[in-house]
């Protein structure tokens, strides 16, 4: 495991300055490693103060996210960031491997067991959509959530 990158910085956002938040981090491309990404991302998220709602959300979309990953990829291991800019949580997941198609909803999805996962990111998401990896292996499946302002403790 990779350790975090809780990277922020400043930036203008609507007539005041944001703090810009960051972390990114890799696990081994396995049906196990599901859980333990959704439990760093809620720790991360409630470092930062976000709001139940939005730590919900987010731990839903990881998991689908992430899951797609190890399921049709032959990754052997599996990247994800978050980001916060402005109004908006962006998480990335990063697989290695080939798929045998870009992810995309499945038509009728909402009633198979199997399938609703891209269906629920889009539910959830402000946008999502899917671009080439880095290193031009593999793919980064992102999701936009809305953020809002932190709570106080």
């Amino acid at each position: 495991m990779a350790s975090s990158n809780n990277a922020p910085s400043l930036g203008r956002c609507g007539g005041f300055v944001a703090e810009r938040l960051r972390d990114a981090f890799h696990l081994p491309a396995r049906r196990t490693s599901v859980p333990e990404a959704r439990r760093r991302v809620i720790a991360v998220l409630h470092e930062w103060g976000a709001a139940e709602q939005v730590c919900d959300d987010a731990e839903l979309v990881v998991s689908e996210l992430f899951t797609n990953a190890v399921r049709h990829t032959d990754s052997e291991k599996v990247d994800c960031e978050l980001t916060v800019v402005g109004a908006f949580l962006r998480l990335e997941i990063t697989d290695q491997g080939r798929g045998g198609s870009a992810p995309h909803v499945q038509p009728g999805s909402v009633d198979k067991e199997c399938g609703r996962g891209l269906f629920l990111v889009g539910a959830l998401s402000e946008s999502w959509g899917v671009r080439p990896g880095p290193s031009g292996r593999g793919r980064t499946v992102w999701a936009d959530l809305p953020y809002g302002p932190p709570t106080a403790h």
